[in-house]
């Protein structure tokens, strides 16, 4: 798969912080690192737009989305609200995340942490075709847990 070039604006309040970073040579997601300027203490079941200090215009056809970093999910409770957050084409304001604790114990977002990955995606358009039926399959209008349940 061929690199996708997108124009990134570090904003002034993130002048000493990293952009988006792949972590490994095969990384999905970039990290993305809080820019607050204090730290952001998110009591439990609490949320808060953490800046990230950026803004970005992604080519036509392409999505960023943003998704939750594992390890704060997993060991704290951690995570994004409205995961994955889609960051459209069109967007050329500040990225922010939306973080939620859903641990037990109040976590602190400093300057610099890493809160979020970011992945660029293509994103197909869809020209609808209405229609009064549809294919018949073998799951036909089964949903919410149906797969994999016996039918006998």
């Amino acid at each position: 798969m061929h690199p996708v070039t997108v124009d990134i604006k570090r904003l002034p309040e993130a002048a000493d912080l990293p952009l988006p970073t792949y972590q490994t040579v095969h990384a999905a997601g970039m990290d993305l690192c809080a820019a607050v300027t204090a730290e952001v203490i998110l009591t439990p079941g609490a949320r808060a737009i953490i800046p990230t200090g950026f803004s970005i215009a992604l080519p036509p056809g392409y999505e960023a989305q943003i998704r939750p970093r594992s390890g704060l999910a997993a060991k704290n409770g951690v995570t994004v609200l409205n995961t994955p957050g889609t960051i459209d084409a069109d967007y050329r304001g500040e990225i922010g995340v939306i973080l939620v604790n859903l641990g037990r114990e109040p976590f602190a977002i400093t300057r610099g942490a890493r809160i979020a990955q970011m992945i660029v995606a293509p994103v197909a358009t869809v020209s609808w075709r209405e229609t009064d039926t549809l294919p018949e399959t073998d799951r036909g209008a089964g949903g919410f847990g149906s797969t994999g349940v016996s039918k006998t």
